[in-house]
């Protein structure tokens, strides 16, 4: 119970100093002075800031020093956020409690800071809340890296040994590379610490994949020549002690999956309510007018993890028993009059953002696939799975490169997979609104590739 609580201590934590905000400001702050706007931009500016302050990445061999900086460096934007709103919004004002609000609010959420980050350390101290480590590979860095596990408990960390292609009489030695896979496996290792000097660039490339794939955090101890790329981070886990952490995937970050969902829902809101109410039923009419079968066609698609859901889109087609098996081509005589607009415009992709507001898909993401297509993809790209680690979406990356419609060859699936996949490691918000702008554009202008 306690180790499941300290795993969303991130989320806990903004909670709780949201809450002291908020509680600070209603109690403190002059009533004359209290309204909804004043605590909507206080709790908004209070979000914005940690992201580019980092306040909540806060690691098991985090020091103090690092933490008092974060203590300092955001009271100092919200200090100036805080001002900033009288400046805005009530200049020439007085407020007798601005200060005295100030002092206490970043006085209770300090307190609170240090206070989370003592008892963690004693909870590790007492043995609970530990991580499970091996190396891979040892040098006289791996030496004294084992030696700070062993001796500060209140890191947190507990070592089960290392593995190594050279034999060892070591008692904490547990076997060659093809051994490791399996014992992490077997015993729910949290992180693989590998020495890079000792070994080859295919064997880190398969440990990155891999750590990937099972959400094993990945730490690579360098040598003096090693260099730093923007995938890789440099931790200091003593003065002399350096570590390269392996970035996550955006996605392996719960605030980018927070963010990207209330993006989903209130875009898909905001389409459902100006657009689709007023769309709906002339589409409805129109599809009906010129042949016979449902307005809504249902289809079941590949989504996140591989699970099949309902697609739902507005029928393009007349109805034909291939419209499972096969996709349009260009001058496909399955398609209706009503169906080439609704196929060039991409409006027939809008009952789709239903499917967001279920939760089966995102407005932005790789397209999803017929389950029977999807087994040959698979047989021509290695690393088609890896769509699967996202939601589909009703547009994507691929769709705005050109990369739409009718599969002729095999280099069009692998360049719509490498696109996607790229999509899911270099998310970022703004790259989701340059996406939908990219499409609603391309909506006016055509594609050819929209038949």
């Amino acid at each position: 119970m306690i180790n499941k609580l300290i795993k969303n201590t991130t989320t806990l934590l903004l909670i709780i100093d949201l809450l002291i905000i908020n509680l600070v400001v209603y109690f403190v702050f002059e009533k004359i002075h209290q309204s909804f706007q004043f605590h909507a931009y206080i709790s908004t500016f209070w979000l914005i800031t940690i992201v580019f302050t980092n306040y909540y990445k806060v690691y098991r061999f985090t020091n103090y020093f690092r933490l008092l900086k974060l203590i300092v460096v955001q009271a100092l934007f919200f200090t100036l956020g805080f001002f900033a709103y009288f400046g805005i919004f009530k200049e020439g004002e007085v407020v007798n409690t601005q200060f005295k609000t100030l002092a206490i609010t970043l006085g209770s959420l300090a307190l609170i800071k240090l206070s989370t980050f003592l008892l963690l350390k004693k909870i590790r101290q007492s043995g609970s809340n530990f991580r499970k480590v091996v190396f891979f590979e040892k040098d006289d860095t791996t030496k004294k890296m084992i030696k700070l596990f062993k001796s500060r408990g209140s890191l947190g960390y507990s070592f089960l040994g290392f593995f190594s292609n050279k034999t060892s009489e070591d008692s904490n030695y547990l076997g060659s590379e093809k051994d490791l896979y399996d014992f992490v496996q077997t015993n729910e290792v949290d992180e693989i610490y590998a020495t890079l000097s000792n070994l080859k660039k295919s064997q880190v490339k398969k440990l990155t994949k891999y750590t990937s794939l099972h959400n094993i955090t990945l730490k690579l101890i360098p040598d003096s020549k090693e260099f730093y790329s923007k995938s890789r981070n440099v931790e200091f886990y003593d003065d002399t002690l350096k570590v390269l952490s392996v970035n996550k995937l955006p996605f392996d970050l719960i605030e980018n999956r927070v963010i990207k969902r209330v993006f989903d829902i209130l875009f898909s809101a905001f389409v459902c309510l100006f657009i689709v109410s007023w769309l709906y039923p002339i589409l409805w009419i129109l599809i009906k007018l010129e042949s016979r079968g449902p307005a809504i066609f249902k289809q079941e698609r590949e989504g996140f993890n591989g699970e099949e859901f309902v697609c739902y889109k507005f029928r393009s087609m007349y109805v034909n028993k291939d419209a499972d098996k096969v996709h349009a081509t260009k001058n496909d005589s399955r398609v209706t009059r009503i169906g080439g607009f609704l196929r060039k415009t991409s409006l027939d992709e809008i009952p789709q953002f239903f499917n967001v507001l279920l939760g089966t898909m995102s407005v932005v993401g790789p397209r999803p696939h017929l389950e029977s297509l999807a087994v040959e993809y698979q047989k021509d790209v290695d690393n088609y799975l890896e769509r699967h680690a996202v939601k589909p979406g009703i547009t994507g990356l691929a769709q705005i490169s050109g990369y739409r419609g009718e599969i002729k060859k095999k280099s069009d699936i692998k360049n719509r997979v490498r696109l996607d996949i790229f999509y899911i490691e270099n998310w970022s918000f703004m790259l989701d609104v340059k996406i939908v702008v990219s499409t609603i554009l391309s909506m006016f202008k055509g594609d050819e590739n929209a038949y």
